[in-house]
């Protein structure tokens, strides 16, 4: 069965920190993307970032660059978001989602901020306050 466990949440002050990880089973990292995405109360769900896992190459949406970090450790099947200098404007449940490169491609999913990845955790609540 695949799965994606999120994990991390929780309440922070601002510009304090918070370390996401999520752990995936019944599927390798290998050959996939994998991205977090955040979706506020009565707001869209929107990509935060993405990491190939191939060669590491990371997007941002513009709002978080410079302040969260994805990383991925293919050997345990994790990826983590390190998030810094967190602000009001980051409350949200934060979800991982994966993907695999092949997918993508056939199905022509260009947009890694789209949520249109095909695995998804359950989501982690982060809120920061003010």
């Amino acid at each position: 069965e695949v799965q994606l466990q999120a994990c991390g949440g929780g309440l922070v002050q601002a510009g304090g920190s918070l370390r996401l990880s999520c752990a995936a089973s019944g599927f390798s990292f290998d050959d996939h993307h994998i991205g977090w995405f955040r979706q506020a109360p009565g707001k869209e769900r929107e990509g935060v970032s993405c990491i190939s896992s191939d060669d590491g190459t990371t997007y941002y949406v513009d709002s978080v660059k410079g302040r969260f970090t994805i990383s991925v450790d293919n050997a345990k099947n994790t990826v983590y978001l390190q998030m810094n200098s967190l602000k009001p404007e980051d409350t949200a449940v934060y979800y991982c989602a994966a993907d695999s490169f092949e997918r993508r491609i056939l199905s022509g999913l260009n947009d890694w901020a789209e949520p249109t990845y095909n695995y998804w955790g359950q989501g982690t609540e982060v809120t920061v306050s003010s």
